[in-house]
């Protein structure tokens, strides 16, 4: 199977440098994750940790509002 998709690979011309192209993104997209969470600062950490439990409050509240 992976005859035949090489096969049909190489015959494109300037395959080559989309992988290269992927890898790139994928590597910039992570750099930029680490970055962003190494300069968070503790109040942000401290809200973002909050999130989950103040939305399950909002959504317990309005279905005590409805019933």
């Amino acid at each position: 199977m992976l005859r035949y998709i090489k096969h049909n690979m190489s015959e494109i011309a300037g395959i080559e440098i989309f992988p290269i192209i992927s890898l790139l993104i994928f590597v910039l997209f992570f750099a930029a994750v680490l970055w962003r969470i190494f300069k968070m600062t503790k109040s942000e950490t401290e809200s973002y940790s909050h999130i989950p439990l103040m939305e399950d409050q909002d959504s317990q509240d309005t279905n005590e509002t409805k019933d």
